[in-house]
C-alpha cells in the first residue's frame, strides 16, 4: 500500500466526516475524542445503557475500550456492539490490560462472544492473552509473549474472522484474507504521553469507517498517526511540546507528507 492509497483514505476522512462513537477510557476519553476530531472525523462519547443504541444509529463506526472498564460499563459495550452488527458499521475494540486481571480477560471474552468485532487491537501481551498463548501483561504494558507476534496476529485473525492489530515499534496488522501489513512509522516519544494507544484505535475507527477493508484501512490510520508523531518530535523539548505539536501535525498532514513519510509494507 503506497503513500498515495493512504492520502486519498485519509481524505476520505476528511470529506465525510464519519462519526466515530465511543465507549472509551475514562484516562484518555478527552485525548480520544480530540485526535478523532483532528484528523478530520466527529467523534462522540456516549455510555449510558439507555441511549447506545439511538447513537450507534447514527454512527458510521463503534470504538470499544476497555481501560477503565466495570461490569456495568461492559453491558453498555455489548448493547452498543450489537446495534452496530444490526446496523453493518465496523466495530473496534482495544483489550487494554486484557490479561493483567481476571475481569478485564473475562469481560474481553464476554464482548467478543456477543459481538462481531471487527478490528481487534492491543500490544502484544494483550493480544496474546486473547489468542490464548502464555503472555505476560504488567498494567497495560506488555512484558513478554509466547510466541512470534506475526504469527498470533494471523492466526487469532483467521479464528475471529476479523482484523488483528498488534501496535508497538512496528504496528502488525492481518486481515481475515491472510494479508499482514507492517508499519514501521512512529517515535519514541508516542510512549512517553499517556492515551497514544487508546487515541490509535479512535483513529482505527475514523479510516474504517471510510474503508470496507479494516486491514488496509488498520495499516493507513497507524501509518499517518506514527508519520505525525515523527514530524511532531522533530519540533519538540520533551513529552509536552510533543503532545501539542503532535496534533498540530495530524491537522497538517497532506499528501506530499504522506507519500514521503509512509512506511508500509507486506508480508
Amino acid at each position: 500500500m503506497d503513500g498515495k492509497e493512504i492520502a486519498g483514505m485519509l481524505s476520505r476522512v476528511r470529506e465525510k466526516k464519519p462519526l466515530v462513537h465511543h465507549l472509551t477510557n475514562w484516562v484518555t476519553i478527552y485525548d480520544c475524542a480530540n485526535v478523532t476530531r483532528v484528523f478530520g472525523a466527529l467523534p462522540v462519547m456516549a455510555h449510558a445503557r439507555e441511549e447506545v443504541e439511538e447513537m450507534v444509529g447514527i454512527a458510521q463506526a463503534l470504538v470499544l475500550n476497555i481501560g477503565t472498564l466495570t461490569p456495568e460499563f461492559v453491558d453498555s459495550m455489548i448493547k452498543a456492539g450489537k446495534a452496530a452488527n444490526k446496523k453493518k458499521i465496523p466495530v473496534i475494540l482495544d483489550v487494554v490490560g486484557a490479561g493483567a486481571t481476571g475481569l478485564r480477560t473475562n469481560k474481553t471474552k464476554q464482548i467478543l462472544e456477543n459481538v462481531r468485532v471487527d478490528v481487534i487491537k492491543g500490544n502484544s501481551a494483550e493480544i496474546g492473552v486473547v489468542a490464548g498463548v502464555e503472555a505476560e501483561v504488567k498494567g497495560v504494558e506488555a512484558i513478554s509473549v509466547k510466541g512470534e507476534p506475526k504469527e498470533i496476529a494471523a492466526s487469532l485473525a483467521k479464528k475471529m474472522n476479523s482484523t488483528v492489530v498488534i501496535t508497538g515499534k512496528q504496528d502488525i496488522i492481518a486481515g481475515a484474507d491472510k494479508i499482514i501489513f507492517f508499519v514501521d512509522n512512529g517515535h519514541e516519544l508516542m510512549g512517553k504521553i499517556v492515551g497514544t494507544g487508546c487515541m490509535a484505535a479512535s483513529v482505527i475507527g475514523a479510516f474504517c469507517a471510510v474503508e470496507k477493508n479494516h486491514a488496509k484501512a488498520s495499516a493507513a490510520a497507524l501509518s499517518c498517526y506514527g508519520m505525525s508523531g515523527e514530524l511532531a518530535a522533530k519540533q519538540s523539548n520533551g513529552p509536552g511540546s510533543f503532545k501539542a505539536n503532535f496534533f498540530d501535525e495530524i491537522y497538517n498532514l497532506d499528501e506530499e507528507k504522506i507519500t514521503g513519510l509512509a512506511r508500509v509494507s507486506r508480508a
